[in-house]
């Protein structure tokens, strides 16, 4: 039997196979740190992890073979908790205004609370995130909005703290927390300096809202927690951020994690 077919069309229709051939190392590459990296990496963190391995493609074949491969990060979505009872002391000046760059370590804090809801109840994240890096410095995790979330995250971040003379601002939005005497006491005792976001305007915490989006597009909204215990999921949003520390890599940083930038300038992480 012989087909009907010009060799030069043969000939093209095979070089064309063996083409896409040469990216089969490529595409199981990319399927590994997609997954290994809570399948929320965009084809520019995957080239820049590729970069790593001494893989140098460009950024439209890293496009065409996630979407050959089906490798679709995870779109975000809006809810937000609000902890505002209204102006049950005094607002301390917004000292951040929108300039959420700081030049190292412990210059400007941001924090905020988050809700989670699962099937099994509400879970609350309380973080201190720092402008230098983005790197989350303290952490609590609970399932009650309250002081003692709060407190306790604060607590952990004045360890941190090198320098009792730092004047580090801690910025907030006006929710209730952040006007309790417990708070206040700790702030001074610290010798930290407050600043807070005008009523009803999330853009002036912008970078730690921006943290929160990204760990519920990249762990909460695709997964099911249908079966998950409380604690269980606390167990995930807590090795979730020390990956995001330790591992994840921010292309503003030079394709490094946090910790991992600290360390080449010198700094303690």
């Amino acid at each position: 039997m012989q087909l009907r077919l010009a060799r030069s069309s043969y000939f093209y229709h095979h070089a064309r196979a063996n083409l896409a051939d040469k990216y089969v190392t490529v595409r199981r590459s990319l399927a590994e740190i997609f997954e290994s990296n809570h399948r929320c990496y965009g084809y520019r963190r995957l080239q820049a992890s590729l970069a790593r391995q001494s893989v140098t493609i460009s950024e439209k074949v890293v496009q065409r073979l996630m979407k050959q491969e089906h490798l679709i990060a995870a779109r975000p979505r809006r809810r937000r908790f609000g902890s505002y009872l209204g102006e049950i002391s005094p607002a301390s000046e917004n000292l951040v205004n929108r300039d959420f760059h700081a030049e190292a370590p412990n210059e400007k804090w941001l924090t905020d609370i988050t809700e989670f809801q699962i099937p099994a109840g509400k879970v609350y994240l309380s973080p201190i995130i720092d402008c230098f890096d983005g790197m989350v410095i303290s952490w609590s995790i609970g399932t009650q909005p309250n002081a003692s979330l709060v407190n306790t995250m604060l607590d952990a971040a004045i360890k941190t703290v090198p320098d009792a003379n730092a004047r580090t601002i801690v910025h907030s939005d006006r929710g209730a927390h952040y006007r309790r005497p417990g708070w206040l006491t700790r702030i001074s005792n610290a010798n930290l300096v407050r600043s807070m976001s005008r009523k009803g305007c999330s853009q002036d915490n912008a970078a730690c809202e921006g943290f929160f989006g990204r760990l519920k597009k990249e762990l909460f909204y695709p997964r099911d927690w249908q079966t998950i215990t409380i604690t269980q999921f606390i167990r995930e949003v807590d090795a979730y951020i020390r990956w995001y520390n330790e591992k994840r890599i921010k292309l503003s940083l030079g394709a490094r994690s946090p910790i991992v930038y600290r360390r080449s300038l010198g700094f303690n992480a």
